[in-house]
């Protein structure tokens, strides 16, 4: 999980063009907001504690759209998802 501050200095922007990206790949249906709160369905989830779910930060997962494009590129990369 990372930040927008996180991944504006990664890519060495701001956070506002970060959150642009965000918006962009959300309308393009490659992202989606996680909607909803924590409940019985975060039972056992990794991530339970540290989630921002249902918290006036918005978190992004991706869409199924998002999902075919990261398993292209990852089997494209060799297994490699971080591979440009």
């Amino acid at each position: 999980m990372r930040t927008r501050a996180g991944l504006a200095r990664e890519l060495g922007g701001s956070e506002g063009l970060v959150e642009q990206m965000l918006e962009d790949l959300a309308r393009m249906g490659y992202l989606k907001p996680v909607e909803g709160r924590c409940t019985s369905q975060c039972t056992g989830c990794p991530l339970a504690s540290t989630c921002a779910a249902g918290t006036p930060t918005r978190v992004w997962t991706l869409a199924e759209k998002g999902q075919k494009a990261a398993e292209s590129k990852c089997t494209s990369a060799g297994g490699r998802l971080d591979a440009s």
